[in-house]
């Protein structure tokens, strides 16, 4: 089953941000674009790379109005000694939301429930708080910040140019489709 259209869940958690534990509700994500951004645990291996990456582009993200969650299984505690303890986690200045019953991670449908961590799931939600892109891979697998920036980028211009579609590799200023009476079966 899709998730796509799917309404985000209420929600309140805790999270680790530029050095302070900070509550989030989902009345802080509506309004603006989100990137819910799972990830298995802290002190692994793919998922520092993963985070650094997305702190690299971090201001690329705000400046397109997106906010970025990073969300994994472990407490607001153990984002903050994680953070402490990694040159690589101290770059980061997005919020580091703790989900450590699971709540979010099952709302997004990537709960590993034997091993009480969530799968590397990437959402990209509306201003209306819902799902319209999504990608989950396998754990021993990075992503790649770039393609998901583009990919918000691409929701963005198809959420205010409703008539038009972004073929494949499509990047701001590059040409669109406009869907044709023609071209319906092909989409």
């Amino acid at each position: 089953m899709s998730l796509i259209g799917k309404e985000i869940s209420d929600f309140t958690v805790q999270a680790y941000v530029d050095g302070s534990f900070k509550e989030v509700k989902k009345s802080d994500v509506l309004g603006k674009w989100a990137v819910f951004f799972f990830y298995p645990a802290d002190f692994t291996f793919v998922c520092p790379t993963e985070l650094e990456d997305l702190a690299n582009k971090y201001e690329e993200f705000k400046a397109a109005g997106c906010e970025i969650y990073s969300v994994s299984c472990d407490s607001h505690f153990v984002h903050k000694a994680w953070h402490d303890a990694s040159k690589t986690i101290q770059k980061i200045h997005y919020p580091m939301l703790a989900d450590p019953t699971g709540k979010l991670a099952r709302d997004f449908e990537v709960m590993i429930e034997e091993d009480g961590m969530a799968e590397r799931g990437s959402f990209i939600v509306n201003p209306e708080g819902k799902i319209v892109a999504y990608e989950v891979i396998a754990g021993n697998v990075g992503r790649n910040a770039d393609e998901l920036y583009r990919r918000v980028q691409a929701s963005q211009f198809v959420a205010e140019h409703g008539d038009q579609v972004c073929p494949a590799k499509w990047q701001p200023g590059a040409d669109t489709l406009k869907p044709s009476l023609d071209l319906v079966g092909l989409i």
